[in-house]
């Protein structure tokens, strides 16, 4: 018995023949699943911003449950230049000495640790230093300059550590596997601050005046800018009028799984990732990490997760 290729008529052309591909297949895998509409998210941000560091807990959870509608990027905005006729009027900011009551503030309010005594001991002198930092790194990788990012926020709100200064910057990058040195010696040349520069004109062409600022865009060139550390609701209420449509969270990942991505967590970001109340949280995430090499440590009354190797 012969054996018969199957026919078909194409639907374009009108042609019938056989309906089989070069390989004699007549299977074709394909996905009816629509596709999923994202938005350009702009984070118009700043290492030394403490409202931005306030707005971690919050910013974890929104891009974890809701990143496959986003196009993320970080854009660093250029905080501080310098204290050379540097003025921040509304928060009663004109030298370094009075920035570390506004961070400690920031840090009480948010439970977010910011220790702060740095302004009167060690002020930063810029905040570009470590943004041309973060715009080297991420020529290699976008994600590791988001590591770098919160690996400097840490050293600087919760540690005490001057991330203006080249060794600080250096041991962080370091700490990452990365070849610190040479990525400082880069990060100190002129094409850096000209990437900088760059970040610079896009928050200005974003319409960003202050820190955050998070701006969805969509494909019809539609935006919503939001100003300021807000809620979880309020992001996803945006986001949802930005798409026009439901939008269906994802699944929380485990806290053994964040754990050992993000090597640190603070208990204020574990409470609002996993839903939980301040009293219950030590026992909740001792619970879950029972096999997880960590350490629980405390700094400014705040309990926080370190993984160990």
């Amino acid at each position: 018995m012969n054996k018969q290729n199957p026919m078909a008529c194409d639907l374009t052309t009108g042609i019938c023949g056989d309906a089989g591909d070069n390989s004699g297949s007549v299977f074709e895998m394909i996905d009816l699943n629509p596709p999923v509409k994202q938005v350009d998210m702009y984070y118009v941000t700043d290492p030394i911003c403490s409202h931005c560091w306030a707005l971690e807990p919050v910013f974890r959870k929104f891009t974890q449950q809701y990143g496959k509608y986003l196009r993320i990027r970080t854009v660093t905005g250029g905080l501080l230049a310098n204290w050379d006729g540097f003025a921040d009027s509304k928060n009663g900011i004109g030298k370094p000495a009075d920035v570390a009551g506004h961070w400690q503030e920031v840090g009480e309010h948010s439970r977010m640790p910011i220790d702060g005594s740095l302004w009167l001991s060690d002020p930063i002198m810029s905040s570009y230093p470590p943004s041309r930092v973060f715009q080297v790194i991420r020529q290699q990788s976008e994600e590791l300059a988001s590591v770098f990012l919160r690996r400097a926020r840490e050293a600087v709100f919760a540690f005490n550590r001057n991330i203006g200064k080249d060794e600080v910057l250096i041991d962080i990058v370091n700490q990452m596997g990365l070849d610190g040195a040479a990525i400082i010696t880069a990060a100190n040349e002129t094409s850096a601050q000209q990437l900088l520069e760059e970040d610079f004109a896009l928050a200005s062409s974003l319409g960003a005046r202050g820190f955050p600022t998070i701006l969805f865009v969509n494909e019809q060139k539609q935006a919503l800018r939001i100003v300021g550390a807000q809620s979880l609701e309020h992001y996803v209420s945006a986001l949802e009028q930005i798409l026009g449509e439901k939008l269906q969270a994802a699944p929380t990942t485990p806290l053994a799984t964040v754990l050992q991505q993000e090597k640190l967590l603070f208990a204020k970001e574990i409470e609002v990732l996993y839903d939980q109340s301040e009293d219950r949280i030590e026992s909740y995430a001792d619970a879950l990490l029972t096999n997880v090499p960590h350490q629980k440590q405390q700094v400014l009354g705040e309990t926080y997760y370190q993984l160990t190797e």
